[in-house]
């Protein structure tokens, strides 16, 4: 059974870390590229699947097919601690994995690289 990752952070470097420590340290495989989604779509999902007001908006989103099964998924992910908030969406949330299976190859891939901007140090 296929799930989905919903990754929410105040910036993108938070989201590609925390995609990075998905893979590596919470050893799930990614069916296909991570895409980018818009930050209100992402807040919107979150407050549906997690029946909760939203305590503050995200930056930065980032959607991911997984081929690793839903309840594994969450198991290994109460296991690290990523810089982002993460829930995992199942088939069981139906309305709400339906559309984001339907729409997935519609949103744009997600960009993984970082950009090497050095920080201005201070006056010693």
């Amino acid at each position: 059974m296929k799930s989905f990752a919903l990754i929410r952070a105040d910036d993108p470097d938070k989201v590609k870390i925390a995609l990075h420590d998905l893979e590596t340290y919470g050893h799930m495989q990614f069916s296909e590229n991570p895409k980018n989604i818009g930050t209100k779509y992402a807040d919107q999902i979150l407050t549906s699947v997690m029946s909760v007001t939203l305590k503050a908006e995200c930056c930065a989103a980032s959607l991911v097919r997984l081929e690793t099964p839903p309840g594994a998924a969450i198991s290994n992910l109460k296991k690290i601690h990523p810089p982002a908030h993460i829930i995992i969406i199942s088939p069981r949330h139906d309305n709400i994995y339906e559309e984001l299976a339907t729409n997935y190859d519609n949103f744009p891939d997600f960009d993984r690289k970082f950009t090497n901007v050095p920080k201005e140090r201070k006056a010693e």
